[in-house]
């Protein structure tokens, strides 16, 4: 089963943080995410840029509306994610545990991923 990790934080509280408390919590990560890969469970993932670079896309009037921005005003915003792939939810749950920036006041999101065969 794979699971999505959404890793959230708050971008004023990264940018906070002092640069070797950054690093330290870069470097724990890169351990997990290379540990992750090397047993086969790691499907992808990547490191989102600032929600200033986002543009939202929605339907006005049967059209498409571009805004620049995320899709909602949040006090964290989504800053990367990763897909794992492991036998149940506790397993998810257990990497997930594991990131680095939850002790800095992270927080994970960790959602089941139906594949496309899996839909009716």
């Amino acid at each position: 089963m794979h699971y999505m990790l959404l890793c959230c934080f708050a971008e004023a509280a990264w940018t906070a943080l002092p640069d070797d408390e950054k690093n330290r919590i870069m470097r724990e990560y890169g351990a997990l995410i290379r540990g992750l890969a090397e047993r086969g469970r790691l499907r992808g993932g990547g490191r989102l840029r600032s929600t200033s670079s986002a543009t939202t896309v929605r339907v006005q009037n049967g059209r498409p509306v571009f805004t620049d921005g995320p899709f909602a005003e949040t006090k964290e915003q989504l800053g990367g994610y990763h897909v794992v792939d492991r036998r149940d939810l506790d397993e998810a749950l257990s990497i997930a545990a594991r990131i680095p920036t939850l002790p800095a006041g992270g927080a994970i999101e960790v959602r089941p991923i139906d594949s496309v065969e899996e839909r009716p």
